[in-house]
C-alpha cells in the first residue's frame, strides 16, 4: 500500500496573507505537512509515501517527487505510472493541509472493504482518497471534487464509502481555520502558531484568531 501528497510550497495558502507573511504561510505549510506525514507514517500502513512537491524540499520519512505539473495532470500522471509499472496496490491520495489527521483516521480509512474512500473537505472538497485499484480511477479536483469523485466511482462500477471525519474534513484555507488548529491540534502546526504568537479574539460569535 502506499500514499501520495500532492504539495506547494511557493506562495503557500495565500488566503492566509491577512495574517501572516508569505514566509509564515511558507513555514505553517510545511508544518501542516509534517503533522500529515507523521499520522501516515505512525499508521505503518504504507510501504511507500511520495511527497508531489513543486519545489525541493526535505520531510522525514518520505520520498520527494518532484513535478513542474498542475493538480490533477500530476495525480492521474502517478497513478498512470503505477499502472504502466504493473503496481497494482492501493493508494491513498491524502491533502497537506489536514493537520488534525490522526494514525487512526488513516487506519479506518485504509481499512475499508470498499473500492473508493472519499474524506470530503467543507464546501465539496476532496480531502483524502482511498483508491483500492489505481488503474480503474483518475481523479478531478478543483470546484466540488467531492460530487465529481462520485461520479466517477459510479461510472466504472465501484463501490463507494463516504468516510465522515471532523479531522479529515478540517482543511486550512482561511484565517478563520487556524483556530481549529488551536483549539485540537497537537502537533507541528498547532506549535508553529503558537510560536508565531496567535492565539484567540474572544468576539460575540465565533472564536477568532489575532496576534497576541
Amino acid at each position: 500500500m502506499r500514499a501520495v501528497i500532492p504539495f506547494k510550497r511557493t506562495n503557500a495558502k495565500s488566503r492566509l496573507s491577512p495574517l501572516l507573511s508569505g514566509k509564515e504561510r511558507e513555514e505553517l505549510a510545511m508544518a501542516m505537512l509534517n503533522d500529515v506525514t507523521e499520522a501516515l507514517l505512525g499508521s505503518g500502513c504504507f510501504e511507500v509515501i511520495d511527497v508531489l512537491s513543486t519545489s525541493i524540499i526535505e520531510v522525514r520519512g518520505v520520498n520527494i517527487v518532484l513535478t513542474d505539473k498542475g493538480l490533477n495532470e500530476a495525480l492521474n500522471e502517478y497513478l498512470q505510472k503505477m499502472t504502466s509499472h504493473s503496481i497494482n496496490e492501493p493508494v491513498l491520495i491524502i491533502m497537506a493541509d489536514i493537520p488534525l489527521v490522526s494514525t487512526g483516521n488513516i487506519r479506518d480509512i485504509t481499512s475499508s472493504p470498499a473500492d473508493i474512500v472519499i474524506a470530503p473537505g467543507r464546501m465539496g472538497g476532496t480531502n483524502a482518497l482511498f483508491i483500492r485499484d489505481p488503474s480503474s480511477f483518475r481523479v478531478d479536483y478543483y470546484g466540488a471534487s467531492f460530487l465529481k469523485h462520485n461520479d466517477i466511482a459510479s461510472r466504472n462500477g465501484l463501490k463507494i464509502e463516504v468516510f465522515d471525519s471532523f479531522n479529515l474534513s478540517t482543511d486550512i484555507d482561511e484565517v478563520a481555520d487556524l483556530a481549529e488548529v488551536l483549539l485540537h491540534g497537537k502537533g507541528h502546526a498547532s506549535r508553529y502558531l503558537e510560536k508565531l504568537g496567535l492565539g484567540f479574539a474572544r468576539n460575540i460569535g465565533r472564536v477568532g484568531i489575532k496576534r497576541v
